[in-house]
Parts: structure tokens; sequence; C-alpha cells
């Protein structure tokens, strides 16, 4: 594991999740001594990499620069850091707005499988 860049991408997701890195080490319940503990070459459990990835959003691979998160997606922590810097009103608008777009894009889908059963 390659320990600079494994530090570089918790402090990359703790921004994108408007945290810092000791904030989301100590709210995914890994500890706040966790990174100290991994520059220091300590090899935490696979659990604990696993909590901090969920918590981050994101994967361990993600985390330990093994995956490159940006292939076959959208620019998902784009996304939430933009939403992660609006006021909680303009949040509640954007979680409205999906869940419109969520019911229409299922009514959409419903229709055309509908569509597609008669023929």
């Amino acid at each position: 594991m390659n320990v600079e860049i494994f530090v570089q991408n918790v402090k990359h997701f703790a921004t994108l999740k408007g945290v810092s890195p000791t904030a989301a080490c100590k709210e995914s319940g890994v500890g706040t001594s966790f990174l100290p503990d991994v520059k220091r070459g300590r090899q935490p459990s696979i659990d604990k990499f696993e909590r901090l990835a969920s918590y981050l959003g994101t994967t361990v691979s993600e985390l330990l620069g093994e995956a490159d998160p940006g292939l076959g997606g959208p620019p998902q922590r784009y996304l939430v850091m933009r939403f992660n810097g609006l006021s909680p009103e303009s949040q509640d608008k954007i979680m409205t707005f999906l869940e419109y777009l969520v019911a229409e894009e299922s009514k959409k889908n419903v229709s055309d499988s509908d569509t597609k059963g008669n023929k």
C-alpha cells in the first residue's frame, strides 16, 4: 500500500463529503488515530478500510489508489462537492427535484416496457 496516496485520497474524499479527515475517521468508527497510525506504518484491518470507504462513499480500491474512480460513471465527486457547497435549503430543493426525476424515469420505463410487451 502506498501510504502517501492513501492519505491523499482520504483527504480528497473527506473534502468532497464536507468533513475533515479526522472527523471522517471518527465518524466512520475507525478512530481519530487511524491516519497517524497508518502513516507510522501500522497495517489496520480490512474492516477499518471498509468502514472508512463506506462512510466516504467510495471503495477501498479507490482509497488505496488501485482503481480509477472516474471510469464509466457520472462525475460523482464533482456533484457531491457542489451539493455540499449549497445551503441546506438549496440541498432540499435539489433532493426534491431529484426525486421528481426518478419518479418520471420510473414512469417512462414502465410505459416503455408496456409498449414493448404489446407488440
